[in-house]
């Protein structure tokens, strides 16, 4: 008989819908150890953030096929041991979105009238009107950073409430942020512009401490700040420095960098400028339900032998091909995250040319992962491999695949990735070698050999002596230490590329030093 696991509590009518196709037993809070003696009973398991579901428990699991995450981040799941194994995985990308809107609106609004100090002291006997005159949101200038779907309906919501919005979105088109009404901004003219500010973000490398205390200087002193996306965006330390000292007017809170919010958090003790709540985002009754019955359906589709519709694994293919296809799979992504950030704008269109035997795999796929890759730094875990096409066209990002039978330099062929945007285009090749390692092979058509390392640093520079001595230089006086180091030109003393492979990521700030250096054009880091 067809079995279901669910771990964590779920509404009842997501239980209700597995009942229709398989035994259900709900058994929440189990230890680690007790799940792995038992998964292996179940065809399915649904879950929410409560259960860790490690590479060990999927290993004990032969007759598991889909795990089910009834929310979106799915960091609690191995989805690349599941994937190997076959299970697929899913999730409720679209369930709890307006929940989150809603709460970052609330966010808003409380802060603007000032609603829970109000409330605290008029509960406490007092009636003190003149102390907590507000401000009004209409007319004023909402900035939104991040506009996928949630940052977009709280546009709408805004433009509806008389606000004008302004939006930061390196992976939005003109043509979508004209759909939604919305003017296109860098970062810090937006944070200089905006009256609020509200963050709808992933948690990444790059979004990592985004918000610190250089941009948090650069709004305006009667200025608010919204945070209902992820903890660790902002720099905590320096958003309660800023508020102690009026450098903004307020902010709102709903994710910390850690959560709990510790005990000795800074943040505790900032006072009434500043709004926290205990990652309420998407605590509603509606969105509960929501995410249980999307997510049960699916597991249920999947049990009846029908498609999932939010697969965060590639969904259709077995373990044979998927193994045999790891490693372009991988070098795909690898090459979409890297163009990415060198592209630094909008990304209009992505161009994939499969060469030699690249174009004997099967090519969505590769292309599919060549465009998780490139959304990832926007998207973080939101984005997957199936609705990295969707996320894409509602980007308004054209893709163009293209398949060459030649075997250009190698004898396994190479992957091509070309991107435009109103700034220029970048193009980065890449090939799997026979062992199975990854090497970056030209960047702009500058020939390289180049295996992808954590943290690196690609500059365009004019090819003259003196750029590597001190840059290196540089580096070292940042104690940035060098592991590898190549260049690539095409004619001598011409245009050429450098890229030095770092144990250490490069500060911003010394950004604008390596830019001061005679001769360079260009500097990317690039987290990979």
């Amino acid at each position: 008989m067809t079995k279901v696991l669910v771990s964590d509590p779920i509404d009842q009518v997501g239980i209700d819908i597995l009942s229709q196709v398989a035994h259900v037993d709900v058994l929440t809070g189990l230890p680690a150890a007790e799940l792995k003696q038992i998964i292996g009973e179940y065809d399915g398991l649904m879950i929410r953030s409560g259960t860790q579901v490690t590479a060990e428990i999927i290993e004990a699991a032969p007759r598991l096929r889909i795990i089910g995450r009834a929310g979106v981040g799915v960091d609690n799941v191995d989805v690349a041991t599941a994937t190997k194994h076959g299970v697929l995985v899913v999730n409720s990308p679209e369930g709890n979105t307006i929940a989150a809107a809603e709460h970052a609106l609330a966010m808003m609004l409380a802060l603007s009238r000032h609603i829970p100090a109000a409330h605290s002291s008029t509960s406490a006997g007092g009636w003190d009107r003149k102390t907590y005159v507000g401000n009004e949101l209409y007319k004023k200038r909402l900035g939104v950073v991040g506009l996928g779907k949630i940052g977009s309906h709280v546009a709408r919501v805004a433009q509806a409430m008389g606000m004008e919005v302004i939006a930061y979105d390196p992976f939005i088109s003109d043509e979508r942020a004209q759909q939604l009404r919305v003017r296109l901004s860098p970062l810090e003219p937006l944070f200089k512009e905006a009256d609020y500010i509200t963050l709808h973000l992933p948690r990444t490398a790059e979004t990592e401490n985004l918000v610190n205390a250089a941009l948090l200087a650069k709004m305006k002193p009667t200025a608010r700040l919204v945070n209902c996306a992820r903890g660790g965006i902002i720099a905590e330390a320096d958003l309660a420095e800023a508020l102690k000292n009026g450098v903004i007017a307020g902010a709102a809170l709903d994710v910390y960098a850690k959560e709990p919010l510790e005990a000795d958090s800074p943040l505790r003790s900032v006072g009434e400028r500043l709004i926290l709540t205990p990652h309420l985002g998407a605590s509603t009754e509606e969105a509960q339900v929501n995410v249980a019955v999307d997510v049960a359906e699916q597991i249920r589709d999947v049990l009846l032998g029908l498609p999932a519709r939010s697969a965060v694994n590639i969904p259709g293919l077995t373990p044979e091909v998927m193994e045999k296809l790891k490693p372009h799979l991988q070098l795909a992504e690898t090459l979409g995250l890297l163009l990415s950030q060198l592209s630094r704008g909008s990304v209009q269109e992505l161009e994939v040319r499969l060469q030699g035997e690249f174009a004997e795999h099967p090519s969505q796929p590769l292309v599919v992962a060549a465009l998780k890759g490139l959304l990832s730094s926007a998207l973080g875990d939101k984005i997957n491999y199936v609705n990295a096409a969707l996320e894409a066209k509602g980007r308004g990002i054209h893709v163009l695949e293209i398949k060459d039978d030649a075997s250009r330099d190698f004898a396994g062929g190479s992957l091509q990735l070309s991107c435009r945007n109103s700034q220029g285009s970048h193009t980065v090749t890449g090939a799997v070698f026979a062992d199975g390692e990854l090497r970056v092979t030209s960047i702009d058509e500058f020939p390289l050999n180049v295996p992808p390392s954590r943290h690196m640093l690609f500059t365009r520079h004019r090819d003259m002596p003196g750029i590597i001595g001190h840059l290196g230089s540089l580096l070292g006086e940042h104690n940035v230490n060098i592991a590898s180091m190549q260049v690539g030109r095409r004619i001598v003393r011409g245009d050429a590329v450098m890229v030095l492979s770092l144990d250490d990521p490069i500060p911003p700030s010394l950004l604008t030093s390596i830019y001061a250096i005679n001769g360079i054009q260009e500097a990317h880091p690039v987290t990979l």
